[in-house]
This record gives structure tokens, C-alpha cells and sequence, in this order.
């Protein structure tokens, strides 16, 4: 009778070990997995703001070039007023029928992210100067839901605004009299950092997107070869420039 009590002992120890020391082996790797990812969350955040890489341009950072312009408010305005502000740059014009008032709107979208953050900006600069008075730009402002105080409309020399698109930020602007307006310009919107260097996301090939596409409505529905709005990651990469101190 003893033999089988021993026997049965040890049938019991055996079943235990086969299916509760797993268990317990099991947590514990799992608490030291917990473990490992919540020491590393600050690695996690640094790594997640290196996403954001910076444009290159003959292998130097492309930085945004001195201007200075006037705003809607008739006040000088220039590049060292954007110095350790987070900013966004976009070229239109006052009367344009096409892509500008889809631009505007989402730039509005963006702005109410950003309410009364005074390290956060936009610098609108308008590729018809001769129309876009400081006037005109002040009632333009009022119609289209411009409010925050570091959104510049800027207007000034025909010539340096042009350079300053076509050659600072490579974003295409000109006289076109066969565009709807009469000018030709691309939608794209540039995310500039605190230190006036032009950044981005990667693409899913790993290859820097360069320029924030504004011209698609910021909730529009597109067909697989459409292009996609990118308003929620200009606003997503804005906020990792501002919180990371960028």
C-alpha cells in the first residue's frame, strides 16, 4: 500500500510540475518583457522623433533662406521672426479658384490644433503681390478664419517671393496664363523646425515624403491611385517637433 501512496505522490508532483511551473515560467518572462519596454520608453520617443528626418539638398540640410516681407497687419515681418517656432510654409494667392481655398481650410484645421501655442506658426506667402495688398490680405484673413497670431500672410517683391519658392523651398510658383487665376503653383506645405531647417516623415520605403501634400481635403475619400490626404501627419509631426524640443 505504501508503493502506490509514493506512486501517487508522485504522479501528483509530476502533473503540478508539467502544468503550473510553465505557467509561472511564462510570467516570468512576461514581467520582464513589461519590464524591458517600460525602461526603454524614452528610446521608444527618441526613436520616433528620428522619423522626422532633414531634407537634403547636395548633402547640407536644407535650411530656409533670410526673407522679409510684409503681413496683413502692414508689420515687417521675417525669417528670425520664426527663430525656435515650429512653422508651416505654403504659397498662394488671394483669388485663386482652385487649390488655395481647399489649402486654406486645412491650414485652418490645422491652426485650431495649435490655438494659442506661441511657439507654433505659418508663414502664407502670396505669389500675386500687385493684388495681395496688405489690405486685401487683412480682409482675406478675416473671411477665411485667420486668427492665430503667428499666421503671417506675406506680400512684397514679386521677384524674392518667387526665388524664395522656386529656389529656397523647391515648391514650384509662377505666372501662368492658362491656369485658372492666371498663376501656377503647387499645393504642397513644408514643416520647418525651430532652427529654420525644412523636415519630413519618411514613406513607407523609408525615403524622406520632403513636402506635406495640401491641396487634398483633409477627410476627402480617395481612390487607390488618388492621392492621400496628409493633414492629420503635418499635424501628428508638427506636434513631435514641438514636444521634442526640435
Amino acid at each position: 500500500m505504501k508503493n502506490y501512496s509514493y506512486i501517487g505522490i508522485s504522479l501528483v508532483i509530476l502533473i503540478f510540475g508539467i502544468i503550473v511551473i510553465p505557467e509561472i515560467v511564462e510570467r516570468v518572462s512576461d514581467e520582464k518583457v513589461v519590464g524591458s519596454s517600460r525602461s526603454d520608453g524614452r528610446k521608444e520617443r527618441a526613436a520616433a522623433a528620428e522619423e522626422l528626418v532633414y531634407v537634403m539638398v547636395n548633402g547640407e540640410r536644407k535650411k530656409v533662406p533670410p526673407f522679409q516681407f510684409v503681413d496683413q497687419k502692414g508689420d515687417t515681418i521675417n525669417n528670425k521672426d520664426y527663430e525656435g517656432k515650429v512653422y508651416i510654409v505654403e504659397f498662394f494667392f488671394s483669388t485663386c479658384p482652385t487649390i488655395c481655398p481647399i489649402m486654406k481650410e486645412n491650414l485652418v484645421e490645422v491652426q485650431k490644433q495649435f490655438a494659442g501655442n506661441d511657439e507654433f506658426g505659418i508663414a502664407s506667402f502670396s505669389i500675386d503681390p500687385t493684388h495681395d495688398t496688405p489690405q486685401v490680405l487683412k480682409e482675406y484673413a478675416e473671411k477665411t478664419g485667420i486668427e492665430h497670431q503667428n499666421w503671417h500672410l506675406l506680400t512684397g517683391d514679386r521677384e524674392k517671393i518667387y526665388n524664395l519658392a522656386n529656389t529656397g523651398f523647391n515648391i514650384y510658383a509662377g505666372e501662368d496664363a492658362d491656369a485658372e487665376g492666371g498663376f501656377a503653383h503647387s499645393g504642397y506645405f513644408a514643416l520647418v523646425d525651430r532652427e529654420g531647417y525644412i523636415r519630413s516623415r519618411k514613406d513607407r520605403f523609408g525615403n524622406p515624403i520632403i513636402y506635406y501634400r495640401g491641396s487634398v481635403p483633409k477627410d476627402a475619400v480617395v481612390s487607390p491611385e488618388g492621392e492621400e490626404p496628409q493633414i492629420d501627419i503635418l499635424i501628428a509631426d508638427t506636434k513631435k517637433l514641438l514636444q521634442n524640443g526640435a
